[in-house]
This record gives C-alpha cells, structure tokens and sequence, in this order.
C-alpha cells in the first residue's frame, strides 16, 4: 500500500468495489433470462432484457472507474505506471461502451430510424453490426488490458495475490473473446463474457475486502495533547516561581512555598551573631 492511499482513496475503494458487484450481480438476471428466452442461439437478446441490460452497463461503469483510481492509489511506486495504465484503459473501455449503449437506447428505438434499411448494419447489437464491432473492442480488447494492466501492482498477501490471479484470468478470458472477430462465430464471444460478467465482479469483491481491511497512513496520525509543562496558568506560573531557586552573596537559597521562616548560613553568619 502507498502513502498516497488517503482514507478518501479507500471510501472511493469500497463503494466501487460494492457498487461494481451488486450491478453486475442485477446484470446477470436480464441477461440469463434473454437468454433463455432466444428462439435460437444466434439470435440477439430482445427487449424488454435487452434495455435493462444496456441501463445496468452505463450505471455500472462509473463504479468500474472509481475501482481503478482506487487502484492508482494503492499502487507502490514501482507499479504505478501499471496501475495508470489500466485507468487509462479503464476510461476508454467506459467512453466507448457508454457511447455505445446510450446511442443504442436512445436512437435505435426512434421511428426516425426503424424503417431505414442500413440500421442493422449501424445500431443492431448482432454481428456484423458498427455497434457490435465497437463493443468487442471496448470488453474485449480494453477491458483485458485493463485488468491485465492492474494485476501487477497486487502482491505481497494472499488476499492481493488472489486478486492479481483473478485479475489475469478476467483479463484473459476477455482476449479469447476477440476470437469470435477472428473465426466469424459470435458464440465465441461469451469465452470474453465470462471473463468480464463472470471473474472480474469476484474480484471486485476481494478488492472492496482489501481496502476495508486497509487502514490508511492518516488515520494512524493523532494530535499530540499538550504536555503540564505547557500549561500558562497563572496559578501553575506562580508555582513555578516560587519553586525556583534564588542567589544571595553568591548562595542559592531555596524560596519556601509555605510562610516557614529559613535560615542562611551564609559566610558572614558569625559577625551577625556577635552583633
């Protein structure tokens, strides 16, 4: 853990790595039910599961951002280049899906654009499509090198140790995603979905763990409380003054604190006796 891991870092941590699994967790119910619902496996998922599924994608990307700075927070300084590259692969992944997606909710379901014969190839979410393409770079491609990025900058714990694991996994799963561009098959594609729906929220989890269990070098800083010795009252700096020693004829005579009388054996003790 850096120094630079401030209690806000770790607020940020916890919330995105909560928020980022409990959409995702929301995420898997319209998915799997439109998917049970295809009429065949090539066909895409319809509404209303699809439109849930586009509104889940952007509210959970937000969330996938903040983890990632979090990231860039925790980051020794020898991995912080790592850790700034995966958020900057995180910020593409979010731009271009969520320009994806919106533009899908908003303008597909136009009745502008649904009698125009090229709108399958431009906004359906189904191979060949510019949509779909655009997609599968972002998950697929941006996604991957962003865990990929992020995994070397845990280690040390087995808690750390597992999220690199898991991080490598997801990042891996999402590249043989792109196999389905290669092979012209987009059943290939769920290989990349189960790298990013299904390892990368447990990793999620186990970083919101890391930092809950994390205690950042502020908090352990207290105020120091004043010390009796810096205490300016005058009843302690009459004290004081009447404890501290004085010179006579070159003698130190100690000042009483109470009214007892003291005597001073002085050189000169004899003539005054004579006297």
């Amino acid at each position: 853990m850096a120094a630079g891991f401030t209690a806000s870092a770790r607020r940020l941590g916890i919330v995105s790595g909560v928020g980022t699994v409990f959409l995702s967790a929301l995420y898997t119910v319209p998915l799997l039910a439109g998917l049970l619902s295809l009429p065949s496996p090539d066909a895409p998922i319809g509404d209303p599961w699809f439109s849930m599924m586009e509104i889940l994608i952007v509210l959970t990307m937000p969330f996938m951002v903040g983890l990632m700075v979090a990231v860039q927070a925790w980051a020794s300084p020898e991995t912080r280049v790592f850790s700034l590259l995966a958020l900057v692969f995180m910020g593409l992944l979010t731009g271009l899906t969520c320009s994806v997606h919106f533009v899908i909710l908003t303008v597909s379901h136009q009745a502008e654009f649904a009698g125009q014969s090229w709108l399958p190839l431009l906004l359906s979410f189904k191979w060949l499509s510019v949509t779909y393409a655009l997609d599968i770079l972002a998950w697929d491609v941006f996604f991957a090198l962003a865990v990929l990025s992020a995994a070397p900058v845990f280690s040390g714990s087995r808690l750390a140790r597992s999220i690199r694991l898991l991080m490598i996994i997801s990042g891996a799963l999402a590249l043989g995603g792109v196999s389905g561009v290669i092979l012209h098959d987009a059943q290939f594609r769920n290989i990349g979905i189960v790298g990013y729906a299904g390892v990368f929220p447990v990793a999620a989890l186990l970083l919101a763990i890391l930092f809950y269990r994390a205690r950042s070098p502020e908090a352990g800083k207290t105020q120091p409380r004043p010390s009796p010795r810096d205490d300016k009252g005058p009843s302690t700096k009459r004290a004081r003054e009447k404890s501290k020693p004085s010179r006579v004829s070159g003698l130190a005579i100690a000042r009483p604190v109470t009214g007892t009388r003291t005597t001073c054996a002085g050189p000169d003790a004899h003539l005054r006796r004579a006297a």
